[in-house]
This record gives C-alpha cells, sequence and structure tokens, in this order.
C-alpha cells in the first residue's frame, strides 16, 4: 500500500520541512497552498484555504490523487493565518478571516477526507504554545488555536474505535516566515524572543518535523498535546 501525507502550507517553514521527512519515508506528499512546495516530489494542490469553496475544491482534488489501495493518510493541519489585533481593535471581519483558515478549513478538510482514511491513518494538528496559553497582540489567533486545540480533542473522541488517532503539536517560537513577518523583520527582537527557552534559540523547523512523523507513528499519542518548545520560559 502507498501511504500519503497531505500537508497544508508545506510550501515553507515546518510545513515544508515536514513534507521533506515524509518523503524521505516514501510517502506520496500533497501539498494544500497557494503556492507550490519547494520539496521535490511533493504534489501541490493550489488552493486558497480561505474560503469554504476553495477548501472543498482541495479536498476533491487531494481525493483525485489518493491511492487505489487504500493506504493509510495523515492529514496535517499546519497552515495558519496570524494578524496583529487585540481585543480592542478586533474587526469581526478579521477574526473571520483568521477562523476560516485556522478552523474552518480544518473542520472542511476533516468531513470530506476522512471517508478516505483506513486504519492507521492519523489527522495531526499544527497548534501553537497560544492552544493553551495567550500573549497580547494576537487576539484572534489565540482564539483560533485555542478553538483547533477543542477540535483534536473532539476528533479524536468522534473518531474512537476506527483506528485513525489525533494529535496536537504545539511549537514553541519557530524560526520561520510567519514568526518573521509578525515581528515586522525586527532581528533584535527575533533573538530577544528565542532567548525565551532552556536552550536559548527558536525553534528549528525540521525539529517540529520530527515531532508531527512521530506523532503520525505513535497511535499511543492519541487525543495528547505534544509540547516541542525547548522548554518555553513562563513570564
Amino acid at each position: 500500500m502507498n501511504d500519503t501525507a497531505i500537508i497544508t502550507g508545506a510550501s515553507s517553514g515546518i510545513g515544508a520541512a515536514t513534507a521533506e521527512q515524509f518523503i524521505a519515508k516514501g510517502f506520496s506528499v500533497i501539498n494544500i497552498a497557494r503556492r507550490p512546495s519547494p520539496v521535490a516530489g511533493v504534489v501541490n494542490v493550489a488552493a486558497d484555504l480561505g474560503s469554504d469553496e476553495g477548501a472543498l475544491r482541495a479536498a476533491t482534488e487531494c481525493k483525485a490523487h489518493l491511492a487505489a489501495d487504500g493506504g493509510r493518510i495523515t492529514l496535517i493541519h499546519n497552515a495558519s493565518l496570524m494578524l496583529k489585533d487585540t481585543a480592542n481593535d478586533c474587526e469581526t471581519q478579521a477574526l473571520m478571516r483568521v477562523m476560516a483558515v485556522n478552523v474552518l478549513a480544518v473542520n472542511t478538510l476533516n468531513r470530506e477526507l476522512i471517508g478516505s482514511m483506513a486504519a492507521g491513518s492519523s489527522i495531526i494538528y499544527v497548534g501553537s504554545t497560544l492552544s493553551e496559553k495567550a500573549v497580547s497582540g494576537a487576539y484572534s489567533y489565540v482564539i483560533s488555536k485555542h478553538a483547533q486545540l477543542g477540535q483534536m480533542r473532539a476528533t479524536c473522541q468522534d473518531l474512537s474505535g476506527s483506528g485513525i488517532h489525533t494529535a496536537m503539536v504545539c511549537p514553541g517560537f519557530t524560526d520561520t516566515e510567519m514568526l518573521k513577518q509578525h515581528l515586522g523583520g525586527d532581528v533584535d527582537l527575533m533573538r530577544e524572543i528565542g532567548s525565551q527557552n532552556s536552550f536559548g534559540r527558536l525553534v528549528k523547523p525540521e525539529e517540529i518535523a520530527n515531532v508531527v512523523v512521530w506523532a503520525h507513528e505513535s497511535p499511543v499519542a492519541n487525543g495528547s498535546v505534544i509540547h516541542a518548545n525547548l522548554g518555553q520560559k513562563e513570564h
């Protein structure tokens, strides 16, 4: 049987690093994103996950690429939208934009693809330390990541007995384009943030990819939140 990894946002950062690792393990890898993945051998499904139509179209195209022999699938929800906003100024439309990508597209892909997933498959959510805590200036993102954690736990319960397991990997501050954009490219601030864990550096995307692969291979982690933050210091 041919195993498949379907990864949202495998065009850069954690998603691209995860695609590399699954390719190396002999998986077929499908990237759902607006941009193609730089990883050789990845099948690219161009989609805007900010709309339900885009997520539905992506799911349909993914099913056309799946192996006819019913191989195992890991569906990795990695794509994310992060805006700078607060409880004082977050407009409803901005919150809806973030929820569309971080929560609603996840729901659509799950609903459309679970029926194609054999026992031994997995659904892995790439969350954040902000799935369980909050910081200022990331209001809509914090809300969406808390909701995503609830999705993972509910998915675990609803798939009980199916042989499909779930988990959420929660990275700490990781050296990705999304973090750089959020911080406005401030190198000193990146360095300061990277110092806020026991190892005094930013997490590397490939380190998170390692954990995602482990989570797929480890049904014992079903329903678990896996912290991957180098021992982030609490304030």
